[in-house]
């Protein structure tokens, strides 16, 4: 892919969060919890970037990323605060699953999240248009 120009690496960013949503709906169907949940943060994590790229926000870290989305969409009251808390959750559940030693998520815990990361990009999708 070429990026020509700002705007479309923003909407190259938003593409990998939706691309990758749509990954975490193929594990899902295979019941691959774990995986679900690493495509389902790195579909935030996407979405995001692209959030902080629109406003000229760099950031250098995932770490680094959630703070300056909190700082600056979150606390502002831009993007409403249940979406901080899903991509900290998300972030944390992601640590475990891929780092944690004989830790296994299941469906029960990982199907809600499914529809909360749908809700998610809706919601950031509009903040990156504006």
């Amino acid at each position: 892919m070429i990026i020509e120009n700002l705007e479309d690496y923003i909407n190259y960013r938003f593409q990998r969060a939706i691309e990758s949503y749509e990954e975490a709906l193929i594990l899902a169907d295979n019941k691959r919890w774990n995986a679900v949940v690493n495509r389902l943060y790195y579909s935030c994590f996407y979405a995001v970037i692209a959030l902080l790229i629109k406003n000229n926000i760099e950031t250098k870290s995932h770490d680094g990323t959630r703070t300056q989305f909190g700082s600056n969409f979150i606390k502002t009251g831009q993007v409403d605060k249940k979406y901080g808390k899903l991509f900290s959750k998300l972030f944390d559940y992601r640590q475990k699953g891929d780092y944690g030693d004989l830790y296994e998520y299941d469906e029960v815990m990982v199907m809600p999240l499914i529809a909360q990361v749908k809700d998610f990009l809706t919601a950031l999708e509009i903040k990156v248009k504006e």
